[in-house]
């Protein structure tokens, strides 16, 4: 954890040596040198080992907790999703690993005919909790539960990150989109990503952990799409809005962490059409 404060603080410093007063400038030093020194007292997480999870295992242990802290990409993420889902038009829509089902019950409240597929027992437990009249199936992104060409749209937010490759998920998305449907992705930001690296989750009482997170860059996004016969209609990138998780390490330092993400996408949401054959 003292190597991610540390992280933060250099980075805010980089992006702030230009413009900011000596008052900021002389405060992260200061701050890095503390931390550098072993100076992590009351540092949420110091100590605490840090493991990486699979999927399956991952989303079992994060299930619960999933829902029960804001979060800046959600925050940014979903007005934009939302506006998209209302332009409809109305019909069968898929939420492809609707996790805990946050867009499935948007897409319910809108009149979507929802299927929900995840590939966790434990988040679809909770998303069955919410809207328990959607039909929620046990099932992968790269090998969907459903027929060829059986809904009007595909929906698939902040998953894909957890993909090595684009291309298996992305032409499923596209196999089970009706011609002239739609597919909306949204992921974290390979600029966040490459800066930031992993979202830490508690698991267990006393651990740390995350679930990898691949970057894929925009023309790889482009290549996938093409390649199973998607076109793009729009992409958006909405930026950091200044929001952190109350009493999480980036709150420890906020004023670093929060110059360090200015300004900077955290999250990109594509907006594609299947082509009509």
């Amino acid at each position: 954890m003292r190597e991610l404060v540390l992280g933060i603080e250099g980075l805010a410093l980089l992006r702030s040596a230009i413009d900011a007063d000596d008052a900021f400038l002389e405060a992260r030093v200061a701050e890095i040198r503390k931390f550098a020194a072993g100076g992590d007292e009351g540092m949420p997480g110091a100590g605490a080992p840090v493991s990486e999870l699979d999927e399956s295992t991952g989303y079992a242990s994060w299930a619960k907790r999933y829902d029960s802290l804001p979060s800046s990409f959600l925050q940014v993420e979903e007005p934009i999703v939302h506006r998209l889902l209302d332009e409809g038009p109305v019909g069968t829509a898929l939420d492809a690993a609707c996790g805990t089902g946050r867009t499935t019950v948007a897409l319910a409240e809108r009149g979507y005919r929802t299927i929900g597929v995840d590939q966790s027992p434990q988040m679809l437990e909770q998303a069955r909790a919410k809207t328990p009249d959607v039909d929620f199936r046990l099932g992968r992104l790269e090998q969907l539960p459903l027929e060829d060409a059986s809904v009007d749209l595909a929906v698939s937010t902040l998953a894909l990150t957890h993909q090595p490759a684009l291309g298996p998920a992305v032409a499923e998305l596209a196999r089970v989109v009706r011609p002239g449907g739609r597919v909306i992705v949204t992921d974290l930001h390979p600029f966040v990503i490459t800066l930031q690296g992993q979202c830490l989750f508690v698991h267990g009482d006393d651990e740390l952990a995350f679930v990898r997170n691949h970057v894929h860059l925009p023309g790889q996004y482009i290549e996938a799409f093409t390649a199973a016969g998607l076109t793009v209609r729009a992409c958006y990138e909405p930026a950091f809005n200044g929001s952190l998780s109350p009493g999480g390490y980036e709150d420890y330092i906020a004023d670093a962490a929060r110059a360090a993400w200015d300004g900077i996408p955290i999250v990109v949401v594509w907006d594609v059409v299947k082509d009509a054959k």
